[in-house]
């Protein structure tokens, strides 16, 4: 699956250099994540860092934007350039 950043974000900056394909970027009111970009740290880290760090917990899978780990390994190729070694 995705991930989100809910309205519960307090635009605290600390999951923004966290994420290894800079997929998170601030919007108008709160971070935003660029599904096109987010692999859920597949290829990088076993867990997303973005969801380790967040003080609030504002992180969740997104359930409207369900990806498999084969399509987030895919990604992570295209994103890299890289062969998944996981």
């Amino acid at each position: 699956m995705s991930l989100i950043i809910t309205d519960e974000c307090i635009n605290c900056d600390v999951c923004e250099p966290e994420c290894p394909n800079e997929a998170i970027t601030q919007g108008e009111e709160i971070y935003e994540i660029n599904l096109d970009k987010c692999t859920e740290c597949v290829g990088h880290y076993d867990e997303p860092q973005c969801q380790i760090v967040c003080p609030v917990e504002c992180i969740p899978h997104d359930e409207a934007n369900v990806e498999s780990h084969e399509s987030l390994v895919i990604k992570y190729e295209k994103l890299t350039g890289k062969s998944f070694a996981g």
